[in-house]
């Protein structure tokens, strides 16, 4: 059974820390526009970044726009659209290669027509669709996007809390933090994600790989060994782990 938040790991300067943002950073909306930035996380991430010398990454099912448009004028290190694309330590964007979304649009675009209260956002090497104010068409969302990945080739489908992601086949959260673990200055660090729903467990499990840790927020079967309740709670912890930094380095002798 994962830990619970009195019990999370600590952040040092050796970490590699990675983040997902809707439901770890943010609290869920309505509407994936709609969420509500704490006006202190811009800060928080940026006073953070800087202690960890650049080791810190949003990886997120978000596009790199949303993200940074949320966070502006803060721009990090980011995989977007469930790992299909990077913007690595060096400000370069690495993409997956792209996919034929063309039948799963189309299929898409088809269920809203016939049932207004589902919301279809198109990325750049992605869509999700959400079903958050119809969670009675659950079933038929699966059930069309499921066909729609049958006749598209290279997509994978993946469900999170009211939403049905397709993304390319060969990417993840998982591969994408296994490729900044490959980069300066997140290389030869402990890696340690924390993240909220069934997209974040191929990031759960690469970082646990590679000898470090996983935080599950909120509630849920996981494969993290540490959980805390809610977005409150997680900010609470990063707050705690800055305000460490900001202490060791003001009693540290000055040059």
């Amino acid at each position: 059974m994962p830990t619970h938040s009195e019990n999370l790991p600590h952040i040092t300067p050796e970490t590699a820390l990675f983040l997902d943002f809707d439901g770890t950073l943010v609290e869920l909306a309505a509407q994936p526009e709609a969420v509500d930035i704490p006006a202190t996380l811009t800060g928080l991430l940026a006073t953070l970044y800087g202690q960890l010398g650049g080791a810190l990454a949003l990886v997120s099912g978000r596009s790199l726009l949303d993200l940074d448009g949320f966070l502006a004028p803060l721009q990090l290190p980011v995989a977007g659209e469930h790992g299909a694309q990077r913007r690595n330590p060096d400000g370069l964007l690495i993409s997956a290669p792209a996919i034929d979304l063309s039948y799963a649009l189309q299929a898409a675009e088809g269920l809203l027509l016939l049932h207004p209260g589902l919301k279809l956002e198109r990325k750049n090497l992605a869509l999700s669709l959400h079903y958050r104010h119809a969670p009675e068409l659950e079933e038929l969302c699966l059930q069309v996007m499921r066909q729609a990945v049958e006749r598209s080739e290279g997509m994978a489908l993946i469900q999170g809390k009211c939403v049905i992601d397709l993304k390319p086949v060969d990417v993840s959260k998982g591969t994408a933090i296994a490729a900044f673990m490959d980069e300066a200055p997140f290389a030869g660090r402990i890696p340690l994600f924390a993240g909220d729903d069934v997209t974040d467990e191929a990031g759960f499990e690469q970082v646990q790989r590679m000898g470090g840790y996983a935080i599950k927020v909120g509630p849920g079967t996981t494969l993290a060994h540490f959980r805390c309740a809610s977005v409150a709670e997680l900010l609470d912890w990063l707050q705690s782990a800055q305000s460490a930094c900001s202490e060791a380095g003001s009693e540290s002798p000055s040059a």
